[in-house]
């Protein structure tokens, strides 16, 4: 490997040899370092290049070739490490894009082997269907990788019965530090000398660590920390033993070391039974401390889990849509909440233990009430909120002063715990910090995260202090410094302390011999920096430029500080619930994920010249498959706001190097749509017409294969200047939002719901003059977007009367966008304060008796699937649509969780995006609606969303009014 005389390493060199030979893609450009250069820790490191392996091949020629260079490699999963053990300075190989097949299930054996790619939650659905699961159950399962929790050693809420990830390993292939292929798996002593006798490096470890561990017994057992739940050190315990009767197992031993020793490529683990049910206990209580010395008398009950949740966590789950439904099933006010849960086959002997430990904490005076939660549904609340409990702690954070992982994987045995917490609290008192606490109160652990502003030396200083005050109250109770999370930069500091002299010098040992030239992670567990060098804000921030921005970004920071809300835990790396990220879903790319976009727009917004930065066509790139669905708004807990920046970029971008016309064409869809429908039925031919499709396809870039919508002569407008409205009842009168896509393209829809409110007593006045500029938001042409707003802001601001539409995109522009764009607009915050959907009133009125649905319908006895649009869920969510569905007699209503449709408004329609637009459809929505018989309705409140279930699986999708008018009693 080349270097320069500034000891700067040559890149390209690397970059050129690693493409060379690898099957998969090599990534050395400046925003994809940046992307990988920070993991859900509070470090950050810049790598030379990330490299998205395909197979093992790819990534043993990849450790070859770093290690013949001396460059560092660091394997990576879904980057969610909270100890910073993912971030490094050489190569970072990303195994979640590529590698992450199920290789095979063999029930009879109760394993599975798979790629390191794989995600908890996906290897736990495959698993369901032999009625098994992988044991350790981690609160971020629905993105964590097996290749992550194995080097991690991660445990969960249920390892008081499942124990840890070293429990469930059976076998792994990896590869060593100098690029070759080995398989670690548990061998006899005959089978050990004969792989002892190879001239590899493989073969040296097998002679060279049995004597290691024999001439340190002594120090392995003196120094290894005595509480069992630990992830923390080299497993050196785990080899002690071996002998004729004891295999030697290096698959378990290198769970843990963090990628220092080995790269996993394949894991064969172990599988569990599956519980066919679990119910949980929610005790409530007056302060933290009560609810921790609870735990004791609950465990005596032989629970599955023990969980805490403060108030901290309870107050900001208020606060997002998303969990808001845990509130409502609460009694009184609680300052914590202590989950305890029984798992088994038998429902009726896990209620019994229910029943047990009521009476237990009510014989000791625990807690003021305990709710139950037998069935899924009673438990869908609270176990949404328990397992986002990290998320929502973030969320917490201001600008730079953020709840920080340095303290918060200790754990002692939960006898000590009561006890543990609260010299832990005085000590955080001592020092001024506040913090949350939560966790898994059944093997002692407490993620306690307290506050801190990194950008304030003395803040740094205040931390290193208080982390190594706990170091010294763990090691006092015998508890272990990290207890699931790992050690990476964090703590890897203290286990020369932690571990004593001669262990740690065993712990070298061992690294010098797996890794003679230290390329594998280096500075993790052995040999470590400072816990406070490499500072996400401290040393990879510079201060934030001036740039003069179209919207309103109400944090700290501006615009740079609501790209920087994201700590990286990578909630939008989930696939398999929810809406957020589509396109990440359907690329698996870093870059395509909300975390890899605000993380690109920090690095852009951090540049000498912000504004040109936010031209960058690499920056474009990132932000292009973005399809502003907003799920990230609500979904993601720090509430990182990607379709409001994206607009605020594009229109950087646009001034920069000019609007193209497809956004203008866009941006102008109501003119449009208003042409289309004065002009049809010869509007409509280029819809049929495949020479013209091809045209449009090649001039305009609208895609060919993508249907045309069908323009309406007699549109809304028309048709409300004709019609004979029903007599109100003198309810007053409601502004009907006339959007510019059921107006013109599907007037039907809109007719359906004012002859509702019409008959519910209403009188219905059509606002159909202006836009709201969602379309302009969209792409970006914020000076557009602003005129229409301040038009249709001014038309609405003249009376005080209800404003209720159909469409979710536009209504919702009133609540959200328009604030941004018109801060200072007096009348903005009151327009939208009037804001209604149409559903609540129409729900309203049918329970009021003013609307009369027949319970003959030809609707009754059906069964109504409804997709709900990405806006609706961020902005309110959808229980007022699902209420009124359920108001119409005879029907059985169920919500989907497909996810985004894929179609998102001109998203779908353009050429190069129609296919990821399809592939974010068939990854949930189509597959869950073609599952459903011919006779199941279907019902959706977007246009774009019943354009896409119609093209995609050939099925009409109904709007929800339109099936409450098709049940109105004559």
């Amino acid at each position: 490997m080349t270097v320069t005389s500034t000891g700067q390493t040559t890149a390209d060199h690397l970059a050129h040899k690693l493409r060379a030979v690898l099957a998969g893609e090599v990534a050395f450009d400046d925003y994809s370092r940046h992307l990988f250069a920070r993991d859900a820790s509070m470090y950050s490191i810049t790598p030379l290049g990330v490299v998205y392996p395909r197979h093992a091949e790819d990534v043993a020629a990849a450790v070859k070739i770093a290690a013949e260079l001396g460059v560092p490699v660091t394997p990576r999963g879904a980057g969610t490490s909270l100890a910073g053990q993912t971030v490094g300075a050489g190569i970072v190989l990303d195994f979640s894009r590529h590698m992450h097949r199920i290789v095979s299930i063999d029930p009879e054996a109760r394993t599975a082997l798979v790629e390191v790619g794989v995600v908890q939650d996906q290897l736990n659905q495959a698993a369901a269907a032999h009625e098994l699961m992988f044991g350790p159950d981690t609160s971020t399962s629905n993105r964590a990788t097996i290749g992550g929790m194995i080097g991690n050693n991660s445990a969960g809420s249920g390892s008081l019965t499942f124990g840890m990830t070293i429990d469930h390993v059976r076998a792994l292939d990896v590869v060593l530090s100098d690029g070759s292929r080995a398989r670690l798996e548990p061998v006899d002593e005959s089978e050990r000398v004969r792989r002892a006798a190879a001239p590899t490096l493989e073969g040296r470890i097998y002679r060279e660590l049995p004597d290691l561990v024999v001439a340190h017994e002594k120090a392995i057992d003196a120094g290894m920390p005595a509480f069992w739940r630990r992830a923390c050190g080299y497993r050196l315990d785990r080899l002690v033993d071996f002998g004729p009767s004891n295999p030697f197992d290096l698959a378990k031993f290198v769970v843990g070391a963090e990628g220092t020793l080995v790269v996993v490529t394949h894991a064969l683990v172990d599988l569990v039974p599956k519980p066919e049910h679990t119910v949980y206990a929610v005790g409530h209580f007056e302060t933290t401390h009560a609810a921790i010395s609870a735990t004791e008398d609950a465990l005596r009950c032989d629970p599955n889990q023990v969980e805490l949740m403060d108030r901290t966590i309870l107050d900001l789950s208020r606060k997002k849509i998303e969990y808001a439904n845990l509130g409502s099933i609460l009694v009184g006010d609680p300052e914590a909440l202590l989950f305890v849960s029984f798992s088994g086959d038998d429902e009726a002997a896990l209620v019994a233990k229910l029943d047990l430990l009521d009476e237990v904490w009510r014989r000791a005076g625990h807690g003021y009430h305990t709710l139950r939660a037998v069935t899924p549904a009673d438990q869908a609340a609270l176990l949404k909120v328990r397992k986002s409990s990290l998320g929502l702690l973030m969320a917490a954070g201001e600008g730079t002063r953020r709840p920080l992982a340095f303290v918060e994987d200790t754990a002692v045995d939960p006898v000590h715990l009561a006890e543990y917490t609260r010299r832990f609290k005085d000590i955080l008192d001592a020092h001024g910090l506040e913090a949350g606490f939560y966790g898994h109160c059944s093997v002692g652990c407490l993620h306690i995260r307290p506050f801190v502003d990194l950008t304030k030396p003395d803040e740094v200083v205040k931390m290193r202090t208080v982390a190594e005050a706990i170091k010294d109250l763990v090691r006092e109770y015998g508890g272990v410094n990290s207890s699931e999370h790992g050690d990476g930069l964090a703590r890897s500091e203290f286990n020369r302390e932690i571990f004593g002299e001669e262990l740690y010098h065993a712990m070298c040992e061992v690294k010098l011999l797996f890794d003679p030239a230290n390329v594998m992670n280096p500075g993790k567990i052995v040999n470590a920096p400072s816990m406070t060098e490499n500072l996400r804000d401290r040393d990879s921030l510079p201060p934030a430029r001036p740039i003069r921005t179209m919207l309103q970004f109400e944090v700290v920071g501006g615009m740079r500080g609501a790209a920087d809300r994201c700590m990286n835990i990578g909630l939008c790396r989930k696939s398999t619930a929810g809406v957020m990220c589509p396109s990440y879903i359907a690329t698996r790319q870093e870059e395509h994920s909300t975390r890899g976009r605000a993380n690109a727009l920090v690095k852009a917004l951090s540049e000498e010249d912000p504004h040109a930065a936010l031209g960058n066509e690499r920056l474009h790139e990132v932000l292009d498959l973005c399809l502003m669905c907003k799920a990230c708004k609500s979904e993601c807990p720090m509430s990182v706001d990607m379709a409001s920046l994206k607009a605020e970029t594009l229109s950087h971008h646009h001034e920069i190097h000019g609007v193209p016309l497809r956004s203008r064409l866009f941006g102008a869809i109501r003119r449009l749509n208003r042409l289309g429908s004065a002009t049809a039925p010869l509007s409509n031919v280029p819809g049929r017409s495949r020479l013209l499709r091809k045209l449009i396809d090649r001039t305009v870039g609208i895609a060919e294969a993508r249907p045309l919508p069908t323009f309406h002569r007699r549109n809304l407008v028309r048709w409300f200047r004709r019609h004979r409205a029903a007599t109100p009842a003198g309810l007053g009168t409601v502004r009907w939002l006339a959007d510019s896509f059921t107006t013109y393209t599907e007037p039907h829809i809109g007719q359906a719901a004012i002859e509702l409110l019409e008959r519910a007593g209403w009188q219905v006045e059509l606002l159909s003059a202006g836009c709201c500029g969602r379309s302009s938001l969209s792409k970006g042409l914020l000076d557009d977007a602003k005129a229409k707003a301040t038009a249709l802001v001014t038309a609405l601001a003249a009376q005080d009367s209800p404003i209720v539409g159909c469409e979710p995109s536009c209504l919702f522009t009133l609540r959200d966008e328009h604030v941004a764009l018109l801060p200072d607009n007096p009348a903005v915050r009151e327009v939208a304060s009037r804001v209604r959907q149409v559903e609540e009133m129409l729900t309203e009125a049918i329970d009021a008796g003013r609307l009369r649905l027949r319970a003959d319908s030809w609707l009754a006895g059906r069964r109504v699937v409804y997709h709900g649009h990405c806006h609706q869920k961020a902005e309110v969510g959808t229980a007022a649509t699902m209420a009124l569905l359920r108001r119409i007699p005879g029907v059985e209503v169920v919500e989907i969780d497909a996810g985004c449709c894929g179609m998102a408004g001109s998203f779908g329609f353009e050429s190069e995006h129609y296919d990821v637009s399809m592939t974010v459809g068939r990854d949930r929505l189509f597959p869950t609606l073609e599952a459903e018989p011919e006779d199941t309705v279907v019902a959706a409140t977007g246009v774009s969303c019943r354009q896409q279930i119609f093209h995609g699986v050939g099925r009409n999708a109904w709007h929800p009014v339109e099936l409450v008018r098709e049940a109105l009693e004559a």
